[in-house]
């Protein structure tokens, strides 16, 4: 049939896409073994609140992605802070982060007395542009934050050469890319240290949880004294903290330098235990699936596929949240908003138009008084005052014309992932009928 004689169900046409099967989407896959384990945890009642079977979750989470040390958190966003911490950010200094991204991925700077000074966002990769990293460096800049986003790996050698120069740390927010290679080589091991979330939404998901990696011990042993008290040895248990504390801060054993307690539930990390030896394997369907549905697309005008170039030995991981990248001027202009609006009526719901919205024009990061100093947090400490407004960073400021929502398969089934691809073929090849 000629596109002049398709009809497009935004104007009253059929759908492509009748009827959604959830299970194509479901997420995480639970087995009656995560099940078991978490039920042992469970009975067992004393065992919820101790750090045994987190240890091993650890260790074995750091040995998959090749890292000396693993520490489990609450939550991804107290494993970014305890990062922070561990690099030496502190009250006046500042820290480089994309602006399109999670929150998490910065504010914790501002609970320790930090800065962020925001970065650009690439439109291809939609991670940290390097290109817009070097001149934010200050004299009190302590770190970079990557943001591996949706899967992507950031262009980690060129960043990389930027921070050995500079001398900065590179902290990795790994929480879009477990599994991810960046030539080869994880995500989670490519920085000074990582951090990530492991919350039910992510594509590692163990319920609510987070985990911090690192090959330096120091780093380590910092994050330990921030927030992992009972690592330490605790005077209130009448132990001798300075025998069971390692490292610089063993004088304050017993108490979290940090106030905050921050361990991982073993419910999650037991059901991390499990979820772990059958993750690669679930990962590489997803992975399959995906390239299925781009391979599909490719000779589309106006949406690209989000991911590493073929043969470049970087993959996206369990490809988390994933998006496709628009470029209205090969549809006549066509705004993002209307194409994801004809997506939907053609049966994909969830297909709308942007990522997260950018943080550098977020009140918090310009107004805030987090302690009560009478001025913004963001300059109480004599920081610089590098606070950015509207029109500061293009691309992050655009995203909802750049990217927009595409399936997230979790399963590689053809004949259901060809549905899909055809929903968006059919918008983008008739778009000019919607102008």
């Amino acid at each position: 049939m000629r596109n002049s004689e398709i009809s497009l169900a935004l104007s009253g046409g059929p759908q492509t896409i009748e009827e959604e099967d959830i299970e194509l989407f479901r997420w995480p896959i639970i087995t009656e073994e995560d099940e078991k384990a978490v039920l042992e945890v469970l009975r067992d009642r004393s065992r919820m609140s101790k750090i045994d079977i987190t240890q091993k979750f650890e260790r074995e989470y750091a040995d998959w992605v090749g890292v000396g040390f693993g520490l489990g958190y609450c939550n991804g966003t107290a494993a970014l802070l305890g990062a922070f911490w561990a690099c030496g950010v502190g009250a006046g200094d500042e820290i480089i982060c994309p602006s399109m991204t999670y929150w998490a991925s910065a504010a914790p700077a501002l609970t320790l007395g930090a800065t962020v000074n925001f970065a650009d966002i690439n439109p291809d990769t939609l991670c940290i542009d390097p290109e817009d990293i070097e001149h934010r460096i200050g004299p009190k800049t302590k770190a970079v934050v990557v943001v591996h986003y949706s899967g992507y790996p950031c262009d980690m050698d060129r960043i990389q050469s930027i921070a050995q120069k500079h001398r900065l740390k590179i902290i990795e927010d790994v929480s879009h890319a477990h599994g991810s290679l960046y030539k080869g080589r994880p995500c989670g091991s490519l920085g000074d240290i990582a951090a990530m979330s492991m919350m039910s939404g992510k594509s590692f998901a163990i319920g609510e949880a987070g985990m911090l990696l690192t090959d330096n011990e120091t780093l380590y042993e910092r994050a330990i004294a921030f927030s992992h008290y009972e690592r330490t040895g605790g005077p209130s248990r009448n132990t001798n903290s300075e025998k069971s504390a390692r490292g610089e801060l063993a004088r304050f054993a017993g108490i979290p330098i940090g106030a905050h307690k921050h361990r991982m539930n073993q419910l999650c990390s037991a059901l991390g235990r499990v979820q772990l030896r059958y993750y690669p394997e679930r990962i590489a369907e997803i992975q399959r699936a995906m390239n299925r549905f781009w391979n599909l697309l490719e000779d589309v005008p106006g949406i690209k596929a989000h991911r590493p170039p073929a043969g470049s030995e970087s993959t996206m991981g369990g490809c988390y949240n994933p998006l496709g990248l628009y470029r209205s001027e090969e549809l006549g202009g066509l705004p993002c908003a209307k194409f994801c609006e004809a997506v939907r009526a053609e049966g994909f719901k969830s297909c709308f138009p942007g990522a997260n919205r950018p943080l550098h024009v977020h009140p918090v990061f310009h107004e805030a008084d987090i302690f009560r100093q009478g001025k913004p947090t963001a300059l109480a400490f004599g920081q610089r005052d590098v606070r950015q407004g509207e029109g500061a960073l293009e691309n992050s400021e655009n995203i909802e014309e750049i990217a927009f929502r595409i399936p997230w398969f979790k399963h590689d089934r053809p004949a259901e992932i060809e549905r899909y691809a055809a929903a968006f073929r059919k918008v983008a090849e008739n778009a000019h009928k919607l102008i």
